[in-house]
């Protein structure tokens, strides 16, 4: 996979990491720098984003962040034609999840897609059903994905095939980690060594308070 680099111009300052883009051939990314913390992913505390979710899952059910309190919950922003970076998201996702033993089962992956077009309730329940029976699939409609996205800060763009169902979405590569009580802690970028996101997540699960 042929992999460069580009600015986008216009990114929200704000965003106090280096956020990655993806493409089926490309990477980009955001500038930005994230605090210096005992955190293998970017600390982002206390940021003034993503404090709210509510879209509907597979199974037509209206979800939100606050459901999920209780667990460490790990929100990517994805498709399911991804060829690459999204499954491989995922499949990391659920080694870390093996790899805490009882602990995995405190740890929420959220798969919100950024293709309602083509991803139905159907593909996305048997989508992230490959990943874990507990991963969570959400689809909102076209402006509720972009409302939700731009909660995140999350760009996507559709980049036309060679026809009208077979175009590609770029879209940010990384993932949003909330703690036990909710509250948004870390930014994991596509590409970071697994180790620290288990390690990264054993953290959130054993902090107290």
């Amino acid at each position: 996979m042929a992999v460069r680099s580009v600015t986008l111009l216009g990114a929200a300052a704000a965003l106090a990491a280096a956020l990655a883009v993806s493409g089926c051939d490309r990477i980009s990314a955001l500038g930005g720098g994230g605090r210096a913390s005992a955190f293998h992913a970017i600390d982002i505390t206390g940021a003034d984003y993503a404090r709210t979710l509510r879209l509907p899952d597979a199974k037509g059910r209206m979800r939100s962040l606050d459901d999920f309190k209780g667990k460490v919950t790990v929100v990517f922003f994805g498709y399911t034609h991804c060829p690459d970076v999204c499954p491989t998201t995922m499949l990391e996702l659920a080694a870390a999840k093996k790899a805490l033993g009882a602990d995995g089962e405190r740890v929420q992956p959220i798969f919100v897609t950024v293709d309602p077009e083509r991803d139905t309730p159907e593909v996305l329940g048997a989508y992230v059903a490959n990943f874990g029976p507990d991963f969570v699939a959400l689809r909102g409609d076209a402006a509720q994905t972009q409302a939700a996205a731009k909660e995140f800060k999350v760009f996507y763009a559709k980049v036309p095939g060679s026809s009208e169902d077979t175009y590609t979405m770029d879209h940010t590569a990384g993932s949003y980690v909330f703690d036990t009580h909710g509250r948004l802690r870390l930014f994991t970028r596509y590409g970071a060594d697994p180790s620290g996101l288990r390690a990264d997540l054993k953290r959130l699960l054993d902090e107290k308070g």
